[in-house]
């Protein structure tokens, strides 16, 4: 059965179990596709600035492609192409927007973050002695990590859709699908940083096995040996593959949110789709 997103009554948020569970039923539905799409999309990244603005927009078509399944209009890879190729070069500029506010917030959160654990070390390691410093670094360490966990993925949530309206709506440009994210977000941050912990606690598995892994075995290598060089080779391509696998299931997970936040925000009378032998439910 579908769920109607659109009723005359309440609209009600997808839970964050709906969300992902919907994710990736798309994505398996559409296995093959996003995929190869993926993989063009990665082979495209070693080709500075016009190689990153194919990948960027790639990531978008992806997005759009799942978003007319949802709505029950799909699109060939060809026609969604038509619509998304045109507007490279502006997502090129929503993943540099949000990269760099990213990289901002990091970067505040971290100096006010160190600002205050050093108060704390002085303040309660000059009451506590030297074992109170030892306690307290522990705490302001943990804290920092806590704070800075909350605060990227606080800030993410109200940008994780900032490319899908480039994608999907028309007469819109790279600046105003970032603030169209952040628009549609602001009242389910919360939920959506629920949406992003579980997406990630699915995904790392196969980001453990493919990209920590190898990573781990370098750490005890010398580098310039033949060794080195064989798990560093197998290290770039575990990142790839992983990269690969991945990449379509948050595209997937995005475009299911965007329908939601639409939905419940601006009433649209949209449905999920039934495929014939699944439920997005």
């Amino acid at each position: 059965m579908s769920e109607n997103f659109g009723s005359s009554g309440q609209i009600q948020p997808l839970s964050v179990g709906n969300v992902v569970s919907a994710a990736v039923r798309l994505y398996r539905s559409h296995l093959k596709t996003y995929l190869k799409l993926a993989a063009i999309a990665h082979l495209w990244v070693i080709v500075p600035i016009y190689g990153w603005a194919k990948y960027a927009a790639i990531s978008g078509l992806i997005s759009r492609l799942a978003f007319r399944e949802l709505i029950y209009q799909p699109e060939s890879v060809q026609a969604a192409s038509s619509h998304v190729n045109p507007r490279l070069w502006s997502f090129l500029r929503v993943g540099f927007q949000v990269g760099v506010s990213l990289l901002l917030v990091y970067l505040g959160l971290a100096i006010a973050g160190g600002i205050l654990s050093a108060l704390l070390v002085a303040l309660l390691g000059g009451i506590l002695g030297t074992a109170g410093v030892i306690v307290t670094t522990t705490l302001t360490i943990i804290l920092m990590v806590i704070i800075l966990l909350l605060g990227l993925t606080w800030f993410y949530s109200r940008w994780i859709v900032a490319e899908v309206p480039l994608a999907v709506e028309e007469n819109i440009n790279g600046g105003e699908s970032v603030a169209r994210s952040w628009e549609l977000t602001k009242a389910s941050v919360l939920r959506i940083q629920g949406v992003v912990l579980v997406a990630f606690f699915v995904t790392l598995p196969l980001v453990f096995v493919l990209n920590y892994i190898p990573s781990l075995f370098l750490i005890k290598l010398e580098p310039g040996t033949v060794i080195y060089g064989i798990v560093y080779f197998i290290s770039v391509i575990g990142s790839l593959v992983g990269g690969v696998l991945i990449m379509p299931f948050w595209q997937a997970l995005k475009a299911v949110l965007y329908l939601d936040l639409r939905t419940r925000r601006e009433g649209l009378g949209l449905q999920l789709r039934q495929p014939p032998t699944q439920d997005f439910r």
